[in-house]
């Protein structure tokens, strides 16, 4: 029986023979789409040469691509788990003709793999066509020996792929196989019919029209080949198993799983085993590939995802973080293919404990207000709820729809569906556009061309001001948009910002504000100052100054990174950047903040490398030979074969486009000025060199100046003296705290006196002005001591928010079995909010201070109804 590694090397090997050159898959991150959260097919990396924007690295290519469904039209994440195919993370094999062949092959090539290097039996394969393809059709007879009764035809919904309402388009042929058991019992109507024994293989897709603006179809002057065959499905056939978990890509975590929890796994009662490996091979790709849990964007799918596993390691009776113990089986599985999950195995390991620490306590937070809607809705007297509510649980306890539909049957209610989803339309809406950071550009721009020629080579490197001609031009609404054949202007691209500057000659000044990379042109902003486009011949000059000042902080952020590493160890990688004329930003994964002497250390090591005036040395080397050589990659980045490689010594190696200074005196001084956190296992560090270091330095002294004049103390005292001031301020605050509280005690006792009197118990209701909610429980602690039998409640507003304190005395609570948190509950809802607490005192806070009056005013009924 073949492994799961072998099927994917002889897919990659098979093709290669074939003449097609092989790539790496694309990151799961897309680089260059901002429609899409995440990769989620083969051919995403390839939609630029589709569209007839880039051109293909070669016209014949194979690669396996990671690809991830959990948003959007392709979302699988409630499926995952109940069935045995469906995953959030998949691998699409692909081989794929750009111009080159066409049908014929892509027909041949599939079957004589599948049948022939593959050995799967010819009576269990059947063949789908367009039902217009009569070429398909014809060639499946004609050059493969499949049966002709065995070749079917479907319409548009089965056998028509399109990228988009309009755009490239063309009919594809389908491999289905028959998985049953009764091969003599086959029939052609169960083929797409959702028949769970006839399942799909493989999908050659045909790309041969144009749809335009109309929906009519223009033959395309190049054709194209666009296959996937998904290789879960793939393993799943050839090592004989019916269900995808059942193989080598699935059992090593399933079977992990069941030792960490002591519960076996079975195909009948083991959805949770599967959503939990499903899932942990997703987290650990994505994860690898630089995304990071958070409330935004992909960021808030990954969370949701991490929440999911994390709920059904509950189910399997885990309360403590266990998922993260899955990724050294998980690297093993997968790490062949994709090493950079093996390289930041730490990493990922740390992202996903946080995340389980925190939803632990997430979790029953959210349990607990489940249980707060549940009893709005009994207490209004409905049955369903609301679907805001529902979302709520969603989106800030990671409860997923199923759970909350769950508890909502076990306790005779229902849930909002359809509310539900309109709250999740909103979110999907937000997440896409907090997903896409490729730079701002309109695509249907009318480009004027002035010369032809290649255009777009990058000479920046070595030079700063070069004679260029202008290729083509257009206008929009922020200026003018200009491609050149060669230019010094860097185009925005890992962290680095674009370069500014002009483009002139003596009838034109244009003024450039940034430089992006769309496809393989370089395109430069501006807004022109003088002149107009005619000419075609120009000078284009990049900003000197702010030049020198970008390589140096590029610089700096390599030699940041071999210093993090070097004090914290080397778990520590780049999880993102930011480099331009004023500062740097770096993004590190570490899981606690930085002590102030290990940032010392870190610009100590860096100022050294500084002052040793060390010459950088820049190399292009094949990439595997680069990676073994020790030189660093970058969290979600896809390298060519053939990678440039910034050496500073033996101190730093990393692979990079970007621009560096020459050496490293060229930086002057690197100084820190900020550590904090943005994302679970994710610090940031931001920096200053050369002259905005030494600025920033003077406006320090500037300061320790002024306050040396104005408090007539020494700087190597201002620690000391601080200190005692502080001391000074909190002893005045204590004793103001406690003159308020002889005070209020003082006017305790007359509003005791006159408290209200409901069947035997005192009620004193009290509104006091502008206090924090401790300070209310300081002086509701003296109105409990001081009442026999009675209840208090005193409420304060403070910034535009209520808050209020209930206590009851022992004799009333012993009396009459009343509980604080009950009553503040109440009050909370009436204030918008909620509240709860201990049987003698609670809290609640609301966001409607207008409803003060209305709460105290509806207090004595709420206390009536308790007794």
């Amino acid at each position: 029986m073949k492994s799961s590694k072998e099927i994917r090397q002889d897919f990659i090997d098979f093709f290669k023979n074939k003449g097609h050159k092989e790539v790496k898959s694309a990151p799961v991150i897309p680089q260059k789409d901002p429609t899409l959260l995440f990769t989620n097919a083969g051919m995403n990396q390839f939609k630029s040469i589709f569209l007839g924007k880039e051109e293909p690295i070669a016209e014949r290519v194979v690669d396996y691509q990671k690809c991830i469904r959990v948003s959007g039209k392709h979302n699988d994440l409630e499926e995952v788990g109940r069935d045995t195919y469906h995953h959030t993370f998949f691998e699409m094999l692909g081989n794929w003709s750009f111009g080159d062949y066409y049908k014929k092959e892509a027909i041949q090539y599939a079957w004589e793999l599948l049948t022939e290097i593959w050995e799967l039996s010819q009576d269990r394969l059947w063949a789908t066509v367009y039902k217009d393809d009569d070429e398909a059709a014809e060639l499946w007879s004609k050059v493969t020996d499949i049966e002709k009764d065995r070749i079917l035809r479907f319409g548009e919904k089965d056998n028509f792929w399109e990228m988009g309402d309009t755009g490239p388009c063309g009919p594809c042929s389908e491999v289905h196989i028959y998985i049953g058991n009764e091969p003599a019992n086959q029939t052609a109507q169960k083929v797409n019919a959702d028949d769970p024994e006839y399942i799909e293989l493989w999908n050659l897709v045909f790309i041969q029209y144009n749809r335009d603006r109309d929906g009519e179809l223009n033959p395309l002057p190049v054709k194209h080949v666009d296959t996937g065959a998904g290789l879960e499905r793939l393993v799943a056939v050839l090592q004989g198993e019916r269900s995808n978990y059942a193989t080598d890509l699935f059992m090593p975590i399933i079977n992990k799983i069941s030792a960490l929890t002591g519960v076996e796994y079975s195909e009948k009662d083991g959805t949770a085993h599967r959503v939990i490996a499903d899932h942990m091979r997703m987290l650990s790709v994505s994860l690898a590939d630089g995304a990071l849990p958070s409330n935004e964007g992909r960021g808030y799918v990954l969370r949701r995802v991490l929440r999911r596993a994390s709920r059904y390691a509950r189910i399997l009776e885990v309360h403590e973080p266990v998922l993260y113990k899955l990724v050294d089986v998980v690297a093993e599985v997968l790490g062949a293919a994709y090493p950079e999950i093996i390289d930041r195995k730490k990493h990922i390991k740390k992202v996903i404990k946080v995340e389980e620490e925190s939803f632990g306590k997430t979790l029953d937070r959210g349990l607990e207000v489940f249980h707060q809607y549940k009893d709005e809705v009994e207490a209004a007297g409905k049955k369903v709820i609301p679907g805001k509510k529902v979302f709520k649980l969603y989106d800030t306890y990671g409860f997923p729809v199923d759970l909350t539909n769950l508890l909502a049957e076990e306790e005779g209610l229902e849930i909002d569906e359809q509310g539900f989803e309109k709250q999740m339309q909103k979110q999907r809406e937000q997440a896409r556009q907090e997903g896409g950071f490729y730079s701002d550009y309109n695509e249907d721009l009318d480009w004027q061309s002035l010369t032809e020629g290649e255009d777009s080579e990058f000479v920046g490197y070595e030079q700063e001001k070069i004679n260029a001609q202008i290729r083509k031009f257009a206008r929009d609404d922020e200026g003018v948009k200009i491609v050149l054949d060669r230019t010094p202007f860097y185009a925005e691209s890992g962290g680095e910002v674009g370069d500014t500057g002009f483009i002139y000659n003596k009838n034109l000044k244009i003024r450039i504000k940034n430089a992006i990379r769309v496809n393989q042109s370089i395109i430069h902003s501006g807004r022109i100052l003088e002149g107009e486009i005619a000419n075609p011949k120009v000078i284009a000059e990049i900003d000197s100054e702010k030049n020198n000042s970008i390589r140096a902080n590029h610089t700096a952020t390599h030699l940041l990174h071999a210093a993090l590493r070097e004090v914290l160890g080397d778990h520590v990688t780049q999880a993102g950047s930011l480099v331009d004329a004023s500062h740097l930003r770096f993004d590190l994964t570490h899981y606690e903040k930085m002590s102030q002497k290990e940032l010392d250390k870190v610009e100590d090591i860096v100022n050294a490398k500084i002052r040793e005036n060390i010459k950088l040395e820049v190399e292009h080397k094949a990439y595997d030979e680069a990676r073994e050589e020790g030189a660093m990659a970058l969290f979600g980045e896809k390298y060519d074969d053939v990678v440039r490689v910034v050496t500073v010594e033996d101190f730093s190696q990393e692979l990079c486009g970007g621009k560096h200074a020459e050496r490293t005196g060229d930086l002057g001084l690197f100084k820190i000025t900020m550590e904090t956190s943005v994302a679970s296992g994710v610090r940031r560090i931001e920096a200053v060199t050369g002259k905005q270091a030494f600025e920033l330095l003077r406006q320090d002294e500037k300061i320790i100046n002024e306050l040396e004049e104005a408090t007539k103390t020494p700087r190597d005292k201002f620690l000391q003296e601080f200190q005692k001031l502080s001391e000074q301020i909190k002893d005045l605050q204590k004793k103001t705290k406690e003159l308020e509280a002889k005070n209020w005690e003082a006017r305790l006792d007359e509003i005791i006196n006159n408290a209200k009197k409901i069947d035997g118990i005192s009620l004193i209701a009290q509104e006091v002005p502008d206090k924090e909610i401790d300070d209310l429980k300081e002086i509701a602690d003296i109105v409990r001591k001081k009442i026999d039998t009675g209840i208090g409640v005193l409420v304060s507003a403070r910034e535009g928010k209520p808050g209020l304190v209930v206590v009851i005395s022992d004799k009333a609570r012993e009396k009459y079995e009343l509980k604080a948190g009950d009553i503040a509950l109440e009050l909370g809802k009436i204030l918008g909010g909620g509240g709860g607490g201990r049987p003698h005192m609670a809290t609640a806070g609301g966001s409607h201070p207008d409803k003060i009056q209305a709460m105290l005013d509806q207090l004595p009924k709420i206390i009536k109804s308790k007794l």
